[in-house]
């Protein structure tokens, strides 16, 4: 096959007068905007017409099979004569006694780029790649001439079709497409277009046996009398990670409600996951799917924010409003169609079924349901970017896997952030009357177990629906039970309300504190579709639970600075912890060895202090998964097998930096042997804008610590001058971090270089005004008994050791933040470490303002003339 196009040898093998092919005309050839489609020819025998244009015709190979998107898969191609553009249309029937006899279904359409520029050159190899931009093939493919005898082309023009390797590949898919049999254009299946009326018959008698008819699914020619009765549904378990290896495919998690939809007889029933009939609740999803073909689908209803992406807050309001018409039902299975059981068959099967099906679905009333795509990437690439776009997380599910009812590995649940149901036991209100929080726990064999409030997440819209709910539950006694259960209250502010523990929340939170409290809840929506009975316990471990007898959360392997850890599988905040008892810190001038697990569990406990500084910005990590005394290197970017809880940032570089956006992440941080944080001076999501100015006082050797005392008032004292409001720090090490907030909004904001030349600028009067204390010189010879004022850590991708991180030396140091009242003679920096984290943590944070002290850099640039 030459990339020329020709059109004789078509011409010559058909009857115009007796087939409804397009006679054609060569068309202009053209670089871009190529078409590809795919015809399914039930001929003599089912293959696929494969078509690329390329100088003004359709180059040809028919495939044996459906194209596999699966790259173990090879589809031999035999090359074909070129057919003409308009052939890209044709659907309908050849009738007997011509060239091709059968039935044809236009099964994909779309356009091909090629992936080089010499087509020619390509096609004598025998070796064309392109890539593909179809209804159903996406990604980078190939076409492969095989070799014949002695290495010389087969005279036949025998080709191979394979999938390359990509994000659009689908390990062990295997020939799952065969099941798709429905138009991309008319939704009709085969044996639709071979009844259709517009068929062509020809004029002349011909002795040739005409091809088989195809056969309609049972699917197609029968129809129920009602919608199918519920179908017990398939749950997924919870995974720390999604699955690694071929064989899964991955989904979206989609953030609203489960629902089946049965359709049949010209009706449709919708049900939750426990069977309810929700049906009036979504009438118009519902009239829809009356006109749907006979089937039962599961899926997720969602309603969509203005980004496109699952809001279950809006959902939540849209029902409560009635206005149900804009919500978008995804479905990702396929169950029953028509009198057909399809559990058995294996998810690839199933899911080239459901798009088939609702390709079938007539346009007018396909606009509420969408096809669920998966993808076969790695499961932690289709996590990370999940998180990226702020969705729930993924569903990892096995491609070869018959459809169970119940919990089942074949399914597994991976989340990007804390996201849980709760069982409500009452709520909070000031004045008598203006709600202010939900009190909320899990069910244990006792009872309610406590979990702490839920503070932030409401609007107006919501609370129309939670407070009527809630006043309808409201009860004289509590129903928590246990240790902690909190107490009614009623004070001249606040007053205390319970509930019977049948409402369920769901709820978004930054993990579990060292009690089993909830961290930073907010409230999502009510869950109607889930009874508080199955709201049983957390995905999460709790980071330290009471020692109350029968507490599920006193498992072994639940330590804290100064413990030894215990035998046993460890999860803290969602993340499983490998080697928990690796020594990390060894045992030293009278105190015990640090693990590990004391180093993920101290990240668990000190998060509501480390994240203000380190959330939603590039990071620096000191890792040494040996611990202090193995190799140590910094990790800017995501590694290969980087944990899914990590936040990618993009900095503009060839590579994006790694971030942390929750407790999660700090975890996994200390996962990976990660001993220190090493923020950018940014503001949160925002790279390009400085929020603080930091002064590293580095003493030279020999000098004592008072001196580095003195050294950082003096810096403070010419700091508060310029009206800034300056806080200081321990490095962990000999020195100390002065360190002034500046705002970053739009009307105070500085560049990178800005805030650079003004720490630099202070260092240069600091050290003029006192030459024989400080100098601004970096190399260490010239440093002479003095202290360098380092001012470089200000510039864009420069980093600060973050408060509260620990160092990756002897003696296990903390970058402790002080007030200024500590830091006065005699302060020992060395007092600050990982084994006393607990008792430094249950005290007053020095920096709790540090934000509300953010001081407007401009008019001090303006000031030092800068």
């Amino acid at each position: 096959m030459a990339a020329k196009g020709e059109l004789d040898t078509y011409k010559k093998k058909r009857n115009f007068s007796a087939t409804p092919e397009p006679a054609g005309k060569k068309g202009r050839a053209r670089k871009s905007g190529l078409r590809y489609l795919i015809q399914r020819h039930a001929a003599t025998r089912l293959h696929f017409d494969f078509r690329i244009e390329l100088d003004g015709v359709l180059k040809s190979w028919a495939v044996t099979k459906a194209p596999s998107r699966d790259p173990a898969v090879k589809r031999l191609a035999v090359e074909v004569e070129d057919h003409p553009l308009d052939y890209g249309s044709f659907e309908g029937t050849i009738p007997a006694g011509n060239y091709g006899a059968g039935t044809v279904q236009m099964w994909d359409v779309g356009e091909w780029e090629p992936q080089e520029d010499d087509l020619d050159a390509a096609f004598a190899r025998g070796n064309v790649k392109m890539v593909l931009h179809g209804e159903r093939l996406s990604g980078k493919w190939a076409l492969i001439r095989l070799k014949g005898d002695r290495g010389k082309p087969s005279k036949r023009n025998n080709w191979l079709l394979i999938k390359e390797k990509d994000a659009f590949a689908v390990p062990g898919e295997g020939d799952a497409n065969m099941e798709i049999d429905a138009s991309v254009t008319t939704g009709r299946s085969l044996a639709e277009i071979a009844e259709g009326k517009k068929s062509w018959g020809s004029p002349k008698k011909t002795d040739r046996k005409a091809p088989p008819k195809p056969k309609a699914r049972a699917a197609v020619t029968e129809k129920s009398a009602r919608p199918h009765a519920f179908v017990p549904i398939q749950l997924c378990k919870v995974a720390d990670y999604p699955p690694q290896g071929s064989g899964w495919a991955h989904e979206i998690k989609f953030d609203g409600y489960r629902l089946q939809v049965a359709a049949g007889g010209g009706r449709a029933t919708i049900r939750t996951r426990k069977g309810l009939d929700w049906s009036t609740k979504f009438p118009e999803l519902a009239a829809d799917a009356a006109q749907w073909p006979d089937a039962v689908i599961d899926g997720e209803l969602c309603a969509l924010a203005e980004n496109h992406m699952p809001d279950f807050s809006a959902l939540q309001a849209a029902i409560s409003d009635g206005k149900t018409g804009d919500l978008v039902y995804f479905a990702f299975d396929l169950l029953f169609e028509g009198p057909e059981d399809l559990r058995k068959l294996p998810l690839s099967h199933r899911k080239a079924r459901l798009q088939a099906y609702i390709d079938r679905i007539p346009k007018k009333v396909r606009g509420r349901i969408r096809y669920v795509d998966h993808f076969a990437t790695t499961g932690q690439a289709i996590l990370e970017s999940a998180c990226r776009m702020d969705l729930e997380g993924v569903i990892s599910k096995k491609l070869d896997a018959a459809y169970t009812d119940g919990r089942s590995t074949t399914w597994l649940k991976s989340k990007c952030r804390g996201r849980d149901e709760v069982v409500i036991g009452g709520w909070t209100s000031e004045g008598g009357s203006r709600f202010r929080s939900l009190i909320v726990g899990v069910r244990d064999k006792d009872g309610l177990r406590h979990l702490g409030r839920v503070g932030t997440g409401y609007n107006q819209t919501l609370l129309k629906t939670l407070l009527p709910a809630l006043k309808a539950a409201e009860t004289d006694r509590s129903p928590f039970v246990g240790k902690g259960a909190p107490k009614k209250t009623r004070t001249a502010g606040q007053t205390t309300h319970w509930t019977t523990p049948t409402l369920v929340a769901e709820i978004e939170h930054g993990g579990y504190t060292d009690t089993g409290s909830i961290r930073q809840a907010a409230f999502k929506g009510l869950r109607d579709d889930k009874p508080a009975a199955e709201v049983t316990d957390r995905p999460q471990a709790p980071a330290r639970a009471s020692k109350e007898k029968g507490d599920p959360a006193d498992l072994p392997g639940l330590t804290v600075p100064g413990e030894k850890p215990r035998k046993g599988k460890l999860v803290v905040s969602g993340v499983t912890i490998s080697n928990p008892d690796k020594v990390l810190w060894p045992a030293a001038d009278g105190k015990p060895a640090i693990t590990k697990a004391e180093l993920v569990r101290y990240y668990e406990m000190a998060a509501e202090r480390i994240l203000p500084h380190v959330a939603d910005r590039p990071v620096s990590i000191i890792r040494a998964p040996e611990g202090i005394t193995g190799e140590k290197f910094f990790q800017r970017h995501a590694m290969p097998g980087s944990n899914p809880r990590l936040k990618l940032i993009d900095v503009k570089e060839r590579k994006p930096y790694v971030g942390v956006s929750d407790v999660g992440g700090l975890v996994a941080i200390g996962q990976s042997g990660g001993l220190e944080l090493h923020p950018w001076g940014c503001k949160p999501d925002d790279p390009e804008t400085p929020e603080q100015v930091t002064f590293d006082l580095d003493p030279d050797e020999g000098l004592d610590f008072d001196d580095v005392i003195d050294a950082a008032k003096m810096v403070r004292r010419e700091l508060e001058g310029l009206g800034l409001t300056p806080f200081v720090k321990t490095t962990g090490g000999k020195g100390l971090h002065v360190v002034v907030p500046i705002r970053a909004d739009a009307k105070a904001r500085v560049e990178w270089d800005q805030c650079k030349a003004f720490a630099k600028e202070v260092s240069e009067i600091m050290r003029r005004a006192h030459p024989d204390r400080f100098t601004t010189t970096l190399a260490k010879k010239a440093r002479g008994g003095k202290i360098f004022l380092d001012y470089l850590r200000n510039g864009r991708m420069a980093t600060a050791v973050a408060p509260w991180s620990p160092r990756a030396r002897p003696g296990a140091g903390i970058a402790f933040p002080l007030s200024w009242g500590q830091v006065r003679k005699g302060l020992d920096p060395k007092a600050y470490t990982l084994h006393d984290a607990a008792a430094l943590l249950r005290k007053a944070d020095p920096w709790k303002d540090f934000r509300a002290a953010e001081a407007n850099l401009r008019p001090v640039l303006k000031k030092l003339e800068l």
